[in-house]
């Protein structure tokens, strides 16, 4: 039996909305993946020590601030500094389309924006996560 993929949903900076989050959250849930979900106000510290601690497969970053460049960017460069690459790093909320490509090369592997359908970031992560 494999074991269930763990995901780790956080709202970096000030962003006050988490509703998307949360219904992203319930669909993972939904399709047999372990979720937390760190809440409101998360400092890349914060995320990634969580991440650590949960021993987590996957880090889901939800941001609709508009802060993303530097905050998603916070997460993956402090991955970097501790040595850890084996957990996939995804990321979704109001992301122009000139940032997906730079998101990307930074370590955000899945970059998901307004109206995406849940199956498709359900389908990325099993696809995609490194067991």
């Amino acid at each position: 039996m494999m074991k269930k993929i763990r995901v780790l949903v956080a709202k970096p900076g000030l962003d006050g909305h988490d509703r998307g989050a949360k219904v992203v959250a319930r669909a993972l849930r939904d399709a047999g993946m372990e979720v937390i979900y760190t809440g409101l106000h998360q400092t890349a510290d914060m995320i990634v020590n969580s991440a650590i601690q949960e021993d987590v497969d996957v880090i889901g970053l939800s941001l609709l601030s508009g802060a993303h460049m530097t905050l998603f960017t916070d997460v993956t460069n402090l991955l970097k500094e501790k040595g850890i690459d084996d957990i996939l790093v995804v990321g979704g909320g109001i992301i122009p389309e000139e940032d997906i490509a730079p998101l990307r090369e930074a370590g955000i592997t899945g970059v998901f924006g307004p109206g995406t359908p849940l199956e498709g970031i359900v389908d990325f992560i099993k696809g995609n996560v490194k067991r």
